[in-house]
């Protein structure tokens, strides 16, 4: 499993080639990602589809930038699976597992899709990151915590670092 996310995770610097800014995100995601999805004792299967999908899950920005003159969520979510796809479908990966990252990355910004806890674990780590960079204030933490969190994990790092 590490392999894969190894080579993925080499494969989406490639892609972003120099974009540090967008490399620095997507790998700080993966590692929330990563942590919360061990501490919420995943099996190996569901670890690979949260860590491949923290890897590659704003892999479509460029594309809807380029397409769109926009980065927002909708235009990654349309962009992002058929390139997530491409990339994953180099290594010898579960075609069940490229559809589930896929659907995730083609839903990431729309929470009322969530449908599982691998789904979930993307969602808390995206936020982590994003409270961060988006110098977000106390009280729009505290509703994002209420309205978007739900592992234990994800809570009390979210708590840890910013509450």
């Amino acid at each position: 499993m590490t392999l894969y996310s190894d080579k993925i995770t080499k494969e989406m610097i490639n892609y972003f080639n120099k974009d540090v800014k967008r490399i620095n995100h997507a790998l700080k995601v993966y590692s929330f990602c990563k942590t919360i999805g061990a501490l919420e004792q995943l099996n190996d299967n569901e670890l690979m589809i949260v860590n491949l999908s923290g890897i590659l899950h704003d892999i479509g920005i460029k594309e809807a930038e380029k397409k769109y003159n926009s980065s927002a969520g909708p235009y990654q979510e349309k962009e992002g699976p058929a390139i997530a796809k491409e990339i994953m479908n180099k290594y010898d990966i579960d075609k069940n597992i490229i559809e589930r990252v896929c659907y995730i990355i083609g839903h990431h910004h729309s929470y009322s899709k969530i449908d599982g806890l691998d789904f979930q674990i993307l969602v808390e780590a995206d936020f982590l990151v994003n409270i961060y960079e988006d110098e977000m204030d106390k009280n729009a933490i505290t509703s994002v915590k209420n309205k978007y969190f739900k592992t234990k994990t994800g809570s009390a790092i979210l708590e840890d670092m910013y509450l």
